[in-house]
C-alpha cells in the first residue's frame, strides 16, 4: 500500500495534482485506515500514471474519465477526435502568432502594404532600425494629415531609392546622426546635400523633395543633424535672396 506522497512520486506528479484528480473524480479517494491515513493500491498507481499520460498529451480532464473506461475502438476514435481538435488549436495559435509578428513593429497595423514595402526596402538597403521607425512614424502622420498625397509620396520615395546617388546620401545621413556637430565629415555631407537640393530644385512643388526624403526621418534633436538642417536652410535662403536681388 502507498501513501499519497509515495503514490505521487511513483507517477511523477505532485501531491497537489493527485488531490486535483480526486476533485475531478478521475482517481477515487480511498477511505482512511485505522491510523487515519489514506492508503493507495498498486492499481491506483497504474490509474494515476494513465491519467497523467493522457493529461500530458493534451487530453482535456473532462474527457479522461471516459477514455480510461473506453473499449479499444472507442479509445482510438476518441484519440483521433482529440488530435484533430488539438491541431485546430495549433493552427489557430499559429495564425495568432503570425498576426502578432506582423503587428509587433506597428507598421502593418496602421499603414498600407505599399508603405510597409518601402520600410522593408529601407531595411534591405542597410538603413538602421531607428531610422526606419522614424520613417514609419512620419508616414503615419502623413497618412493622417494628407492621405491624398500618399500614392505620389510612395512613388517618389521608391524613385529616390532607385537612384544610387540618393541612396548613398540617405545612408550617409543615417550614419551621421550620432556624429559630433563639429565633425569635418559633416561639412562634406552638407555640401553634397546642398548640391542634391540644387539639382532637384525643380521638384520643390511636388512631394518628395529634400525635406521629405531626408529631414522628416531624422531626429532633429540630434546636434549633428540640427547643424545639417540649419546649414541647408541658410544656404537655401541665401540663394533665394540672391535670386530676388538679381
Amino acid at each position: 500500500m502507498l501513501t499519497i506522497s509515495q503514490l505521487a512520486a511513483t507517477a511523477g506528479v505532485t501531491v497537489r495534482t493527485v488531490r486535483h484528480y480526486h476533485h475531478f473524480g478521475l482517481l477515487p479517494e480511498p477511505e482512511r485506515d485505522s491510523s487515519g491515513y489514506r492508503c493507495y493500491s498498486a492499481q491506483a498507481a497504474v490509474d494515476l500514471i494513465r491519467i497523467r499520460t493522457l493529461a500530458d498529451a493534451g487530453v482535456p480532464l473532462a474527457r479522461i474519465d471516459a477514455l480510461l473506461h473506453a473499449q479499444p475502438t472507442e479509445f482510438a476514435s476518441a484519440i483521433t477526435d482529440i488530435d484533430a481538435e488539438l491541431q485546430r488549436k495549433i493552427d489557430q495559435l499559429t495564425e495568432y502568432r503570425r498576426r502578432i509578428a506582423e503587428l509587433a513593429s506597428g507598421e502593418r497595423l496602421v499603414l498600407p502594404p505599399e508603405v510597409v514595402a518601402v520600410l522593408d526596402r529601407m531595411r534591405g538597403l542597410g538603413v538602421s532600425e531607428r531610422r526606419v521607425r522614424l520613417e514609419r512614424d512620419s508616414w503615419i502622420l502623413i497618412q493622417a494629415l494628407d492621405p491624398r498625397s500618399m500614392p505620389q509620396r510612395i512613388r517618389d520615395k521608391n524613385a529616390r531609392f532607385d537612384d544610387p546617388g540618393t541612396t548613398r546620401l540617405y545612408l550617409a545621413c543615417d550614419q551621421s546622426v550620432d556624429w559630433d556637430p563639429q565633425d569635418p565629415r559633416l561639412d562634406r555631407l552638407i555640401d553634397e546635400l546642398d548640391a542634391w537640393e540644387i539639382k532637384h530644385e525643380r521638384e520643390r512643388s511636388r512631394p518628395g523633395n529634400l525635406r521629405l526624403v531626408f529631414s522628416r526621418i531624422f531626429d532633429e534633436a540630434s546636434p549633428a543633424w540640427q547643424r545639417i538642417l540649419d546649414a541647408l536652410a541658410h544656404r537655401a535662403e541665401q540663394r533665394r535672396t540672391a535670386g530676388h536681388d538679381s
